[in-house]
């Protein structure tokens, strides 16, 4: 008789705070710093009653200074420690660029190989939850474009668990991006769930129809469509890309031999967007395998309203994405 694993229901949220709590508790290194997170217990609530256990040495709230902080982790990866850095979000990180994208990213390379960066950033990304045009919107795509380093976008409670520990492993900065919407998801967890690997996109429903790509807070919009077509008896296959940097393009072209039909779906903007980097990557290596264009839905090119109606209006929703489908596979609307 096989072993059943033991399944624990948490969310989002508490899995992300089990992984930094575990990190802190398996290696003295590990430390988090950022705005909010100690007193306050994260703007998320991610590392809420973490300062009460590790004190304020290991969790430091900062100043008001992306590039502040961003630099001060750096220099602690640079002399051994294995610092977390928390930005607020997204929109945020923009002000320490200079710091990920000219001094973490390149130190490796511009030091001959001498240095490394082992660094871990996480921040908040995505719409959703009515905070305008300045705290929702989904850059994560910028940063794939930068060589040296790793971009992931956990979009299940397995990943939020265990992709922190791979990361903190990494000689090199990796960047988590955590979708606003998915702290309060549930999922059930084993209880002895551990690091995960970080370089593989996953199946999370298999199809012969149609591949509907995507990552982070989109992915559960693309399941949601997968059922609902599946009952127009449309057979859609998700694909998960969980990691932008590097793509796992093997998994991304085995789908469309499959299914010879692919919609991305990307809440980032379209124009320069990581949906026309995987688009550009299926037509260079699957091209004659495809039976239809490419389709891509991506957020609309406008800062992100504020209005609930008007934002949900304008990032992809799981109608779209059925609509785009039933085009592609039945020639309808």
């Amino acid at each position: 008789m096989t072993p059943q694993t033991n399944l624990v229901r948490t969310t989002y949220r508490e899995a992300m705070r089990q992984a930094i709590r575990e990190a802190m508790h398996r290696d003295p290194r590990v430390f988090l710093m950022g705005e909010d997170v100690g007193r306050y217990g994260g703007s998320y609530a991610v590392s809420k009653g973490l300062l009460e256990e590790f004190g304020p040495e290991r969790i430091r709230d900062t100043p008001l200074s992306e590039s502040a902080f961003v630099g001060a982790g750096i220099g602690a990866a640079m002399g051994g420690m294995r610092p977390i850095v928390e930005i607020m979000t997204v929109n945020f990180s923009l002000l320490a660029l200079d710091q990920i994208m000219n001094n973490a990213a390149a130190i490796h390379y511009m030091s001959g190989g001498q240095f490394n960066v082992p660094l871990v950033i996480r921040m908040t990304t995505g719409a959703g939850r009515q905070l305008a045009a300045q705290h929702s919107h989904s850059l994560e795509g910028w940063y794939a474009h930068i060589p040296g380093i790793k971009v992931l976008t956990p979009a299940t409670v397995e990943d939020a668990r265990g992709m922190l520990w791979t990361a903190l492993e990494d000689p090199d900065p990796v960047l988590i991006f955590e979708h606003g919407s998915l702290y309060s998801m549930e999922g059930d967890l084993a209880a002895d769930a551990g690091a995960v690997e970080i370089d593989k996109a996953a199946v999370r429903r298999p199809g012969t129809d149609i591949s509907l790509i995507t990552y982070g807070g989109t992915l559960g919009k693309a399941i949601r469509a997968a059922e609902d077509l599946a009952a127009m008896g449309i057979d859609a296959e998700v694909v998960d890309l969980r990691t932008l940097r590097p793509l796992d393009t093997e998994t991304i072209v085995d789908s469309v031999v499959r299914t010879h039909r692919a919609i991305v779906i990307d809440e980032g903007w379209r124009t320069g967007s990581i949906s026309g980097e995987i688009s550009a990557r299926i037509v260079e290596r699957a091209f004659y395998e495809l039976d239809a264009p490419i389709e891509r839905i991506c957020t609309v090119e406008a800062p992100m309203p504020y209005p609930k109606h008007l934002e949900d209006a304008a990032v992809p929703q799981p109608a779209a994405i059925i609509e785009a489908a039933r085009k592609m596979v039945k020639g309808d609307g």
